[in-house]
């Protein structure tokens, strides 16, 4: 599975899709009723970034992982949980009764306690839907935005896809080798620095388009460099947090050329800079 963070707009669509095909619906095999409260199997969470005037959020769709090297395959005893040949993990929802511990072995916080079932459970990405010959899950059929995509393909040509669509997984630090990787991840797990420029135009303060902006890093080492819109507004992204010092300097004609160091801890907006 493929999600692009940048498509996602928090209708949740998907999170209700899931409800209406698994609350009340019992899938022998795959799994008992899902709670009507409390579960989230495919959990959107939010980020704000920046400070007023420049400010963005990004939401992360986070399902079950279907992890290559999944933690929930060794904490269950007897099989309870298993790896499908088309990569999809189940949780047999007979074998697992009773193994709460399940629940805790996922790192992603993804799978769920049914405390009315005494069983854990999680997404399937609708297995019982795909082995009838659907071919995408219920999420990925209500998405609006395309957020969700699916992929059928083998594992070395995914290997192609990642590269080419610089795609990442989320939390690369629990080695569990997931099967759902992000586009755009930078939007909820990087910052930026952001601000504007304005220049005095015959005594006023007008937003001083086309300005060359340059981020430098410790003021030698040059990361990018952009141009101001229209309303003289610039933004660096991709950014890691708590990364140290940098320097912004600001090109603009007929105006003298201007520097600004900022100590980056989490998305920044600098302000306007006066030329």
């Amino acid at each position: 599975m493929v999600i692009d963070v940048a498509k996602c707009h928090d209708c949740n669509n998907c999170f209700l899709s899931c409800k209406d095909e698994y609350v009340d619906n019992d899938f022998a095999g795959y799994s008992v009723p899902q709670p009507r409260h409390g579960h989230r199997w495919m959990n959107i969470m939010r980020k704000e970034r920046g400070q007023y005037p420049i400010i963005d959020v990004a939401y992360l769709p986070v399902p079950c992982m279907h992890c290559d090297n999944a933690p929930c395959i060794k904490a269950a005893r007897d099989g309870a949980v298993y790896m499908r040949d088309d990569g999809i993990v189940i949780i047999d929802p007979v074998k697992a009764k009773g193994q709460k511990g399940i629940v805790d072995s996922c790192p992603y916080g993804a799978i769920w306690w049914n405390e009315k079932n005494n069983v854990p459970q999680k997404c399937t990405l609708c297995a019982h839907l795909l082995d009838e010959g659907w071919k995408e899950p219920r999420c990925v059929q209500a998405c609006p935005t395309g957020a969700l995509c699916p992929r059928y393909i083998e594992d070395s040509e995914m290997q192609d896809i990642i590269k080419a669509e610089r795609l990442e997984v989320y939390e690369p630090k629990y080695k569990t080798r997931p099967r759902v990787y992000y586009k755009n991840l930078y939007r909820f797990t990087k910052c930026f620095i952001g601000g504007s420029v304005a220049v005095q135009v015959e005594g006023k303060d007008e937003c001083a388009e086309g300005a060359k902006v340059i981020l430098f890093r410790a003021s030698s080492e040059k990361i990018d460099e952009c141009i101001t819109n229209n309303y003289g507004a610039f933004k660096f992204d991709n950014l890691e947090e708590n990364s140290g010092r940098y320097t912004l300097e600001i090109v603009y004609p007929g105006c003298k050329k201007q520097t600004l160091e900022v100590d980056l801890k989490t998305s920044l907006n600098v302000g306007t800079i006066f030329l």
